[in-house]
């Protein structure tokens, strides 16, 4: 029964849509009113809000499996308006893009890195990760494009520009490519290579929903944008042709893609470790919900959260994705209530709404159609469709494997003053860890030698806010061989604490 209602649903879409379909191989161009434009872009920022919300509750619960099927996930009543209240940071996956909404609101199209860079560094709410990372590589100074740079920013190939590219894809309908060079300034703020390709590729699956009716094709077209030679385009061409192998059982593509590219090697947290925030892992969970949830609403988010790891993220891209396609009055009511209870409220760390986001992501929309050779009338508007083109090539981490360190470290968790030097043989080193004082004021500094030669003064600030990335210090540029690497603390005082959790280093991958 549920085949032949997607059946339907996907017929009626076609009739619906097939006039423009055809009228857009034609002339290059597509014609929306005003009204259905508008209708797309709320569905886009409606449905990631819910997606969210309803993956939130098993965000990392389940780190390298699958969340079982006799565990129920629930999306009860008043669901997003209990997170709005008590667990406002849920929706990073939504306010981060409104601050770069702001940005291009207030200083228009051309709004330079600088300006964006800024106003996510100095923002008020909690960062982790990549975005953590170039917060404190931006108030140290490190602008962006070397502030996602993964020689400056160890978490480069993780997931955080793919959550918050949906902004660039939402006001740009039927453009992959001005998506893409919006994506190129924003996204290199924080991430780099294929941590920067999950953004791109998002991005254009948000462009493309605007213009397509057929999911397979939204993503096989949005991949175009990737280089084939990256290891993202792999990941994500490898799923598709599972998927088309078997289109009926997503859990046999999860296993095959996790057999093949389970392991994060940048995240100092997660390397090695069963978790996985790398962005390419992450974008195949949206592929697959998207692909083998057939155009259903629920089960495209279902199977998205079903894959784990960062199961609110996930779901909360692909329910954007496919509401971009349906439009907000497409979203069945089920899902309606919660989501109206929440829509003219602020986000805690943002002075903006979803309605605010509404009305700004269409006018940026209408200018951006205007400005890449459409026309905007009165009632309607006429897009100028661009076919997707590959961005650069560029890899972060290539070559190089991971290893524990698990010799000569016995004090490791200890106080950083009780293991103040490691050894090791390989091209470069992480070590996870962090600091902790009562004195938020206090920044640590942090003198790192290496073979005798003092390589930098790494500043650990106790102020979560300003603390670089749970990574006290890294370096991927040694060569071959075996290292020793010292530490002394300059300004140490007895009630601070510098903490080193894992130490990996890194060997030449020979496969």
């Amino acid at each position: 029964m549920k085949k032949i209602v997607l059946l339907r649903r996907s017929l009626l879409l076609l009739a619906l849509f097939c006039p423009l379909v055809l009228a857009a191989q034609k002339k290059g161009t597509v014609t929306l009113t005003k009204s259905v434009l508008l209708d797309k872009i709320k569905g886009g920022w409606a449905g990631q809000t819910i997606g969210c919300a309803y993956g939130g509750p098993t965000e990392f619960c389940y780190r390298g499996v699958m969340i079982p099927d006799e565990t129920e996930i629930v999306y009860p009543e008043h669901h997003l308006q209990l997170h709005y209240d008590r667990f406002p940071g849920l929706f990073d996956d939504v306010y981060m893009d409104l601050t770069f909404v702001e940005v291009f609101t207030r200083e228009g199209l051309d709004a330079p890195a600088e300006s964006m860079a800024k106003a996510f560094a100095y923002a008020s709410y909690p960062l982790w990760h990549a975005n953590q990372q170039a917060r404190y590589n931006i108030m140290q100074g490190i602008m962006p494009p070397k502030s996602g740079h993964w020689k400056n920013n160890p978490h480069a190939d993780c997931i955080d520009y793919q959550i918050e590219s949906d902004f660039a894809g939402l006001m740009s309908p039927g453009m992959p490519n001005t998506a893409s060079r919006i994506s190129d300034k924003v996204g290199h703020l924080m991430n780099y290579g294929d941590g920067w390709y999950g953004g791109v590729f998002v991005g254009a699956m948000y462009t493309l929903a605007f213009v397509e009716t057929d999911i397979p094709t939204i993503v096989e077209k949005a991949l175009l944008t990737i280089p084939p030679k990256s290891k993202f385009h792999r990941c994500i061409a490898d799923v598709i042709n599972w998927y088309k192998e078997d289109p009926n059982d997503w859990k046999r593509t999860w296993k095959l893609y996790n057999e093949k590219y389970g392991e994060d090697v940048g995240c100092p947290e997660l390397i090695l470790a069963p978790g996985n925030i790398d962005a390419t892992m992450n974008s195949a969970y949206v592929v697959m919900g998207l692909l083998f949830g057939g155009g259903d609403f629920g089960r495209t988010m279902e199977i998205s959260t079903r894959c784990g790891q960062d199961s609110d993220c996930n779901p909360s891209t692909a329910a954007g994705i496919l509401a971009t396609m349906l439009g907000y009055s497409g979203i069945p009511e089920k899902w309606m209530p919660n989501l109206r209870e929440v829509e003219d409220r602020d986000f805690t760390y943002i002075k903006m709404s979803l309605r605010d986001v509404y009305q700004a992501s269409f006018n940026l929309a209408l200018q951006n159609i205007a400005r890449n050779g459409g026309k905007v009338n009165e009632d309607n508007v006429s897009i100028k469709l661009q076919k997707p083109k590959a961005v650069r090539l560029e890899q972060g981490f290539s070559g190089m494997k991971p290893v524990p360190l698990t010799e000569g470290i016995e004090h490791l968790g200890m106080p950083l003053s009780k293991q103040n030097a490691f050894e090791f043989n390989g091209t470069g080193i992480t070590i996870y860890g962090n600091i902790e004082c009562p004195d938020k004021t206090y920044e640590a500094e942090l003198e790192v030698t290496v073979d005798g030669k003092k390589d930098r003064v790494m500043k650990l600030c106790s102020d979560f806010h300003k603390r670089t990335a749970d990574c006290l210090y890294w370096n991927y540029d040694l060569k071959p061989g075996v290292h020793r690497v010292e530490f002394r603390l300059l300004n140490p005082r007895e009630d601070a604490n510098i903490k080193a959790w894992r130490v990996i280093y890194y060997v030449a991958d020979t496969l």
